[in-house]
Parts: C-alpha cells; sequence; structure tokens
C-alpha cells in the first residue's frame, strides 16, 4: 500500500475513533508523505479548524513564509499536529488529549518515514525528548530511538517578540545543515 492510501486509512480510522477527545473538525495534516522533512506543533487553531488545514493562521503564514526562505516547497514538507482537533478557546492542548491521539501520530510518522522531524513548541517538543526544555533545546538536532528531532519554538511564540522571533529565524536557517547532517550519518 502506497503512503496516500496508508495515510487516508489512517485518517479515516482517526474520524471513526469515537473515543478521542474533542469534537472539531479533523485537521489531519498535508504536504508531501514522501517529504523529508515532518514540521509537528501542538493543535489546531480556530483558522485551521474552519479550513480544516494544518498551520494556515498567522502562526502559519509565518511557518510556510520560513519554509520558502530556505528555497524549500511548502509541498516538499509534511505539515502535522499532535491534537488532531482544535482544543476549545485556542487553549494547551491537556494531557490526556495528547495521549489519545499519540497513537495515531506515531502511526503517521512511521507512514511517513522523514529524515528529520521538526517539533514546534514544548507540547510536541516532548513527545520526542519528555526531559528537553525549549527554551534550551530549541535549535538543536537531537536522535531519539529512529528519529532525527531539531525543536524549535512554535511560530505562535515566535511572533511575541523579537528574541525569539529573531532564535525561531535562526533555528530555521540551520535546518538545511542539520536535514544533510542526518541524511550523512543514514547514508554512512
Amino acid at each position: 500500500m502506497n503512503k496516500i492510501k496508508e495515510l487516508e486509512k489512517l485518517k479515516q480510522e482517526i474520524i471513526a475513533d469515537t473515543s478521542l477527545p474533542l469534537t472539531t473538525n479533523l485537521v489531519f495534516g498535508e504536504g508531501n508523505p514522501d517529504g523529508e522533512v515532518l514540521f509537528i506543533g501542538e493543535a489546531p487553531g480556530a483558522l485551521e479548524d474552519e479550513l480544516v488545514r494544518p498551520f494556515v493562521g498567522r502562526s502559519g503564514q509565518l511557518l510556510r513564509k520560513q519554509i520558502r526562505a530556505l528555497g524549500w516547497k511548502e509541498e516538499d514538507v509534511y505539515i502535522t499536529n499532535i491534537v488532531k482537533r482544535r482544543p476549545p478557546e485556542n487553549r494547551d492542548p491537556l494531557p490526556e488529549e495528547i495521549e489519545a491521539y499519540k497513537p495515531y501520530l506515531t502511526r503517521q510518522i512511521e507512514i511517513i518515514k522523514p529524515t528529520i522531524i521538526i517539533p514546534l513548541g514544548r507540547f510536541s517538543m516532548n513527545y520526542f525528548l519528555p526531559e528537553a526544555k525549549i527554551s534550551r533545546d530549541q535549535g538543536k538536532l537531537f536522535r531519539t530511538g529512529n528519529w532525527h528531532v531539531a525543536p524549535m519554538f512554535h511560530p505562535s511564540a515566535a511572533l511575541r517578540g523579537t528574541t525569539m522571533m529573531n532564535a525561531f529565524v535562526e533555528s530555521f536557517k540551520k535546518l538545511p545543515a542539520m536535514l544533510q547532517t542526518v541524511k550523512k550519518m543514514k547514508s554512512g
């Protein structure tokens, strides 16, 4: 079965799973399932829920701008969230919501098999690196299990101030070199 069909099957399983918390629209993810880079946020916001697409609001515009600034195309990466439905009033996802969606994210990652995973913000970073601190570890490359992970500030955090924005942009600039490093490690 090809990746597109596997992802569609997984999406249908999530839709059918009535035990999952939250009842807003399912925002599964989008992009190239054969892409080398997987961006993972925490949960959809209001505009994402409305348009049923990840990262399309203000923070999504920043993320997509930075992807293009690297000379990459949005269609060449894959973008998703841990929690696939919007929490009420755009609050942070609760631990039990993250736990409920974790098995689905795990399977989504296993289908895509990215070269590098970019968790955006502390919630998605802690999925891979439970002991990490976003302020300390963002912009660094880690290996955890089968995955190479480079956590970054969430774009919404970058929008809150110049210091965070500068760190976000600088970390983003490191991504091509990190990707090449991981590719060399995997081939060598």
